[in-house]
């Protein structure tokens, strides 16, 4: 009884893990996009092969047809820093009104406690704010241009790193706004809610941090537009 060849025998396997090593994204969609090319290469294979099983002669043919790694690696590593792109510029839009909310409920428990923030604390949210919310909106611009209908149209190589830098502007807002809530936590008479929405700034700055760093790092790989 013939044993069952290893990955390492198997030539489309082993093409598949060096597609698989040389990119970097999403996991998911990493994955989805080797087991889609995977079922082409086994058709491909089936259709050349004169046996009910492809072997490595076909198996190889077919690679041939669909190219090497470095022939495929651009367009695949393309998809999945758009697709990082994306998730950065959705993760702020999602996460950044809550920052606006936060400083919205510490002034009016303020208020209604008859405290009032310290000037320099207003300005500060006041300025926060505003470049948080026009972080989300770049951010909804970048997601509409990477949508269906943009990725039909050419984009700038650029735009991933500027959906990371976007990513990066509105996690270091929110880490200002939570050292400012900070302060404003051992000056407010409620300072129970204000420690909340501090705590709250610091989950979505780590969030948000987490995906601009990951789209910095794949936007800076060198890819060829599809």
């Amino acid at each position: 009884m013939k044993a069952p060849e290893s990955p390492a025998d198997d030539p489309i396997e082993a093409h598949l893990a060096d597609l698989t090593a040389a990119l970097q994204g999403p996991a998911r969609l990493k994955a989805r996009m080797v087991a889609e090319l995977r079922e082409g290469l086994l058709d491909t294979a089936r259709e050349l092969s004169p046996d009910a099983e492809p072997g490595r002669d076909a198996a190889r043919r077919a690679i041939c047809q669909f190219g090497t790694v470095a022939e495929l690696a651009p367009s695949f590593q393309h998809e999945l820093t758009i697709t990082q792109a994306r998730h950065t510029a959705r993760t702020v839009i999602l996460n950044v009104p809550c920052l606006l909310v936060c400083w919205s409920l510490v002034e009016l428990s303020g208020r209604a406690a008859g405290h009032r923030l310290p000037g320099t604390l207003q300005v500060a949210a006041a300025h926060l704010g505003g470049l948080s919310a026009l972080t989300a909106l770049l951010a909804a611009v970048l997601l509409s241009a990477t949508g269906s209908l943009g990725r039909r149209l050419p984009l700038p190589q650029q735009l991933p790193l500027v959906a990371a830098w976007t990513g990066t502007t509105a996690a270091v807002t929110l880490g200002l706004s939570a050292l400012a809530l900070v302060t404003a936590a051992a000056l407010a008479t409620d300072w129970p809610l204000t420690a909340v929405a501090c705590l709250i700034s610091i989950a979505l700055h780590a969030r948000i941090a987490a995906s601009a760093r990951a789209c910095r790092r794949y936007a800076r790989l060198p890819v060829t537009a599809p």
